[in-house]
């Protein structure tokens, strides 16, 4: 509670908690939200405008705008959280190995990761989802893979800076195991840069699926996403305005929001900066 408090202290960070915290409710609750189904077609209210009945109008195929909105947030965040879980997991593991393996191994995984580094985030998933094929699972698996060495290169500098302390010394002289200092000693004591960093890359990773989607290479229809409602927007543009407004203040407000959390927690757990709201 008391981060809690200190982010909302800090410049923009209570609207980071009030649009994250929705984003997060709509998208878990969206049944109970969504006045229609996602995919409720109705040919005869076609690009409505929005009233009553339909809060932000109706797509090409009479589908509300509202309710494929909310069922997007669920998409959106349900691939970031999956990509970051993934690629955490993965570039942690292996930036902590790397660090504490012999120098070979550490220079052969820190070249693996300038490799993958040296082509932009967005330039390497679309190449990678263009290889593979577009579609749910194969989205979340490519884009980690373009977000394994942010993490990997986190850790491994952590680990490398705490690697002989004092406190990791003396438990290999009381003959604590790899696993146990790892563990134990290692992970708690980089976790928090990780984190901050993993608030920082979610709204990355929701841009990078909204492009790969507006271009046809990412989540397929029907399904509900924020890159197929704004590649149907620009589609209709000249009709109806509606879907792409809405949908793209959407992806602004969920990106913004993610971004300005990240900063307020960078600013919330850097000792130098935590008296300075």
């Amino acid at each position: 509670m008391a981060v809690l408090f200190d982010i909302s202290r800090r410049p923009g960070g209570s609207f980071a908690l009030i649009a994250v915290t929705l984003l997060c409710v709509v998208a878990i609750a969206a049944p109970l939200f969504a006045p229609y189904g996602p995919n409720s077609i109705a040919p005869g209210n076609r690009l409505m405008d929005p009233s009553l009945q339909h809060l932000l109008g109706t797509d090409h195929l009479g589908r509300d705008i509202l309710s494929r909105l909310i069922y997007g947030a669920r998409v959106a965040l349900g691939i970031s959280l999956s990509v970051i879980a993934i690629s955490l997991i993965i570039g942690v593991t292996l930036g902590i190995a790397a660090a504490l393996s012999p120098r070979a191994v550490d220079l052969f995984v820190v070249g693996v990761f300038d490799i993958v580094t040296s082509f932009p985030s967005i330039i390497l998933a679309l190449a990678l989802v263009a290889v593979f094929g577009p579609g749910l699972g194969n989205v979340v698996l490519l884009v980690s893979i373009v977000f394994i060495p942010h993490f990997g290169r986190v850790a491994r500098a952590q680990t490398i800076a705490i690697r002989n302390s004092p406190f990791i010394e003396a438990e290999r002289v009381l003959g604590a195991q790899s696993w146990r200092l790892i563990l134990h000693h290692v992970t708690p004591n980089i976790i928090g840069p990780i984190f901050v960093l993993a608030c920082m890359d979610i709204p990355v990773v929701i841009t990078i699926e909204a492009g790969l989607s507006f271009l046809g290479l990412g989540v397929r229809p029907p399904l509900a996403s924020w890159g197929n409602l704004l590649n149907d927007g620009y589609t209709y543009l000249d009709r109806s305005i509606w879907l792409a407004t809405s949908s793209g203040l959407v992806l602004v407000l969920a990106t913004l929001g993610f971004a300005l959390l990240g900063e307020a927690l960078r600013d919330t757990l850097d000792p130098k900066l935590r008296k300075t709201p």
